[in-house]
C-alpha cells in the first residue's frame, strides 16, 4: 500500500511561531547569516524550546546547492571551500554535477568519541596503497549545516575543543601517525545546556561567539499562546505550517538579503571605539569580546538593511557577545549590568572618540 505524501511529510514547528525568546531566536538568525560569528551557546532550563527552535532555524533557512555525490556537500560555486576531490575535479576541467540539498541539523551525542566527531583514517589502506581512505564522521555530516550539541556542558573538554576548533576554522584536519586529511567542516554550532548540571570551564565559554540565557516565560497571556500554537501544530501539523508560511518566507527573505548585504556593511571608527570602550568599562578579558561585538553589530546592521553600524545595532547585540564573557564570582548567574551598558553608550566619553580615529590610521 502507497503512503500518500502528508503521511511522510514530516512536519516542523514554524521558526516564526516560536513565543518569546526574542534574544534565542535574534542569536540564531545571526548566525544563520554570519556564520563567522562562531556558533551560540544557549543556556536555560529543560523545557524552554531550545532544541525546537535550532530544527526550527534549520526548516527555515533556504536549500544548499552542493555537489552531487560529494561526501562534504561543497558549494560547487566556492572552489575556496570546496574538499580536495571536488578542486582537483574542477581544475582538471571536469563539470560539478549539482543538486539541492535541505539545511541539515547534525545532532552530537553526548556520548560520541572523538573518532565520532573527526572522522577517521584506514592506516592499512595508506600503508599499503599510499591511499587516503577517510571514514567520515560528525563533523563531515554538518558542514555547511548546523552541528547541535545538546548538554554540551556535559561534553568532555576536549571535544568541545575540537570542536570549537573546526567552528573557527571552517576546516577539519585527521591526523594519525604521520597520515593526515583535511576537509571543509564550515557549520554553525549551537550548544545547548542546563546550567543546573554544570558548567562549562570560562575559556570554553569564551569561544562560543554568541550566548543566551533563557528562562521559562512568566508572561500568563504568553504562556497561553504557547499552549494554543502547540495545540494547533499538533492538531493538523500541515495547516498549522501553512498559516505560518507567509511569515516564514518573509523571515526567509530578510536572511538571504541580510547575507548579500553583509559584506559591504562598514563600520565607522567612532563605532570601533565605542565598542573598545563597552569591552573595557565592562572588563572583558582578552580581544574576542570586541571581535564578536563588531561581527554581531555589522550582522545586525545588515539584518536591517543599513549599509553603516550604528549605535542601536551595537546596543541590541552587545549582550549577546558579552554576559558569557563577564567576570564573576563563583556561583554568580550569568547577568549584563543593562544600565552600565546604558551609562556608557549615553556617557559623554563616547561621544569624543572619534576624534581619536584620525590619529590612529590601521
Amino acid at each position: 500500500m502507497e503512503q500518500t505524501i502528508e503521511q511522510v511529510v514530516r512536519y516542523i514547528y514554524p521558526f516564526t511561531a516560536l513565543v518569546g525568546q526574542e534574544n534565542m531566536k535574534l542569536a540564531l538568525i545571526l548566525n544563520a547569516i554570519n556564520p563567522k560569528l562562531a556558533g551560540v551557546l544557549i543556556r536555560g532550563e529543560k523545557g524552554t524550546a531550545k532544541s525546537t527552535a535550532v530544527r526550527a532555524l534549520a526548516a527555515l533557512l533556504p536549500d544548499n546547492q552542493v555537489v552531487a555525490g560529494c561526501l562534504f556537500g561543497c558549494n560547487p560555486d566556492d572552489i575556496t571551500t570546496m574538499c580536495i576531490s571536488c578542486r582537483e575535479r574542477l581544475q582538471g576541467g571536469k563539470e560539478l554535477d549539482r543538486a539541492k540539498r535541505k539545511m541539515r541539523v547534525v545532532e552530537l551525542p553526548v556520548s560520541a568519541t572523538e573518532d565520532r566527531v573527526v572522522g577517521t583514517l584506514d592506516l592499512e589502506e595508506a600503508i599499503k596503497k599510499g591511499e587516503k581512505r577517510f571514514e567520515p564522521g560528525v563533523l563531515a555530516e554538518a558542514n555547511r549545516g548546523i552541528l547541535y550539541v545538546d548538554e554540551v556542558n556535559l561534553l568532555d573538554d576536549h571535544l568541545v575543543d575540537v570542536l570549537l576548533d573546526s567552528a573557527a576554522m571552517g576546516v577539519n584536519t585527521v591526523e594519525r601517525e604521520g597520515v593526515s586529511f583535511t576537509h571543509p567542516a564550515n557549520f554553525m554550532l549551537v550548544g545547548t545546556m542546563n546550567p543546573e548540571e554544570g558548567e562549562l570551564r570560562p575559556q570554553l565559554l569564551d569561544r562560543f561567539g554568541l550566548c543566551v540565557q533563557i528562562e521559562g516565560i512568566l508572561d500568563p497571556g504568553q504562556r497561553v499562546d504557547v499552549i494554543r500554537r502547540r495545540v494547533a501544530f499538533e492538531e493538523d501539523p500541515a495547516k498549522f505550517c501553512s498559516d505560518w508560511e507567509p511569515e516564514q518566507e518573509k523571515l526567509r527573505q530578510r536572511i538571504i538579503a541580510a547575507k548579500k548585504m553583509l559584506p559591504g556593511v562598514q563600520v565607522p571608527d567612532k563605532m570601533l571605539y565605542l565598542i573598545a570602550e563597552i569591552a573595557i568599562e565592562m572588563g572583558v578579558d582578552g580581544h574576542r569580546a570586541d571581535l564578536i561585538m563588531m561581527k554581531a553589530a555589522k550582522t545586525m546592521a545588515a539584518l536591517q538593511g543599513r549599509e553603516e553600524v550604528g549605535e542601536e545595532d551595537i546596543r541590541t547585540t552587545a549582550d549577546l557577545a558579552l554576559v558569557h564573557r563577564m567576570r564573576r564570582k563563583p556561583f554568580q548567574d550569568l547577568d549584563l549590568d543593562q544600565q552600565k551598558l546604558e551609562d556608557i553608550m549615553g556617557g559623554p566619553s563616547h561621544r569624543h572618540l572619534h576624534a581619536h580615529a584620525h590619529k590612529h590610521e590601521w
